[in-house]
């Protein structure tokens, strides 16, 4: 499977935007999204909402880092199938989406986050999301996975550490 989508985040921690993670959790972001413009077919929606994301988070007439380079890339080749697949998402009310995968889930998620679950979905590959260091979705990615997603935490060191300091009183969930 080459399809992926790519949560925000990864861009962010690519372009050097995220001041607490790791450099092994930059590395690894950088990494992947140079993988994603050689081997791999990146998934967005047709109505670009998460480009439109990327572009509200990165600044891509002075930004020279590893995000901002993606998403140039991404901008050029978003016409090219063998790049870019553009899936159609239908968006019920703000942040709601038909595709969404687990109507029990769905509360329970980030409403910006739903999105990116939408759009693997509604890919017929179903593609993983990569996650870079957004700790919420450790909550979320069994369920995720139960509905035929999975999610890819590029950052599990970064991600564990954040969760801890977020949610002090509780478990870490266990990695994929």
């Amino acid at each position: 499977m080459n399809e992926v989508v790519i949560d925000t985040n990864v861009l962010l921690v690519a372009d050097g935007a995220h001041d607490e993670v790791s450099p092994q959790c930059v590395t690894a972001c950088v990494e992947r999204l140079q993988e994603a413009t050689r081997q791999r077919v990146v998934v967005v929606d047709d109505r670009y909402r998460l480009v439109s994301e990327y572009l509200n988070k990165l600044d891509t007439k002075r930004g020279k880092g590893a995000g901002v380079v993606f998403l140039k890339w991404l901008l050029q080749n978003q016409a090219n199938r063998r790049h870019v697949h553009c899936i159609p998402v239908t968006e019920r009310q703000p942040d709601s989406f038909d595709e969404f995968p687990s109507a029990t889930l769905e509360p329970q998620f980030d409403p910006a986050d739903r999105k990116f679950a939408a759009v693997a979905n509604a890919h017929p590959a179903k593609p993983p999301i990569w996650q870079a260091a957004d700790c919420k979705w450790l909550d979320w990615w069994q369920a995720l996975a139960d509905a035929g997603i999975r999610v890819e935490f590029l950052c599990p060191n970064d991600v564990c550490v954040f969760y801890q300091n977020k949610f002090p009183g509780r478990s870490v969930p266990a990695l994929p």
